[in-house]
């Protein structure tokens, strides 16, 4: 088969918002003090892309959700920061614009620094209550940055012809292979032929696809600093995963996915990034009301 392309960011292809079900870090600003709530007046907010370590304010230019592509810049508490720019105070749609403006300011600065992606749709009133949500959870945002550092995630799935592979397994058992045979040779009901027939190549199915995803998953296993295994989608994919790699890793974790890829010509591999660790960063925040008298 031909070496499995690496698809970047902004490739043609349907948006996800990837922090929806769980992945990145997720903040319930509707959870916010009433006190910072009334701090700023009027209708703009602040979207907040992703959380990264600098003791500066940063300006990354007009790139951010929005038809007017507001500016991008950094909200800053000790040596963390909010990415963020103004926005109207509510949910943006996730259409596929608006998405792929999520994705390319994470994009942008993942080039340079280590990012917490936070969730799409992360919107918070005031700058106030974004310096709140760095200063509360400043240990553990502090604590994956600094395991996150330098790490970058990879997706990747792979892909088989069912009818091919059932073709393969027949070649390869006798037993299914005769079982066919006899319910094309007889004569009247073969419905309980037909159901082990069934049972036996599901079974053969599923123990083939096991074998293919172990060995891809130890192949990868030294050049990925982790790996995630997510559910398969659809009947043709077998394995849909995530592997975070460390950035003097990457080129070696490329070739070694071409590898993989020239060794099984029967399969087919989707191969993206690199991403933000969308699956390895699930923090969820919850900002509370202030104790009297702190």
């Amino acid at each position: 088969m031909p070496e499995p392309q690496k698809k970047k960011r902004g490739a043609k292809g349907s948006p996800r918002a990837r922090g929806k079900d769980g992945g990145g870090a997720r903040a319930l600003a509707s959870e916010l003090p009433a006190e910072s709530a009334r701090a700023e007046a009027g209708p703009r907010g602040k979207y907040v892309y992703c959380i990264i370590q600098s003791g500066e304010a940063l300006r990354f230019g007009p790139l951010g959700i929005g038809a007017d592509s507001p500016d991008v810049h950094t909200v800053n508490y000790k040596d963390i920061a909010a990415v963020v720019s103004d926005t109207p105070i509510e949910v943006p749609d996730p259409t596929r614009e608006n998405v792929l403006a999520h994705e390319r300011v994470n994009e942008t600065v993942m080039r340079k620094y280590t990012v917490i992606p936070m969730s799409f749709g992360t919107v918070f009133k005031t700058r106030d209550d974004i310096v709140e949500l760095l200063r509360s959870a400043y240990e553990a945002f502090h604590d994956v940055l600094v395991k996150m550092q330098d790490k970058l995630e990879f997706g990747l799935k792979v892909l088989w012809d069912r009818d091919v592979m059932i073709r393969e397994i027949e070649r390869a058992d006798e037993d299914i292979r005769n079982l066919k045979g006899q319910i094309g040779a007889q004569k009247g009901s073969t419905y309980f032929a037909r159901m082990q027939y069934g049972r036996l190549v599901d079974a053969a199915l599923q123990s083939m696809s096991e074998k293919y995803v172990a060995e891809i998953f130890e192949a990868l296993r030294d050049v990925a600093v982790a790996s995630r295994a997510n559910k398969p989608i659809g009947d043709k994919m077998i394995m849909n995963a995530a592997f975070l790699v460390s950035r003097d890793k990457e080129q070696a974790f490329d070739q070694r996915v071409k590898q993989i890829g020239a060794e099984h010509d029967k399969l087919t591999f989707k191969y993206t990034g690199p991403w933000p660790p969308y699956n390895f960063v699930n923090i969820r925040l919850k900002l509370e009301r202030a104790k009297e008298g702190k």
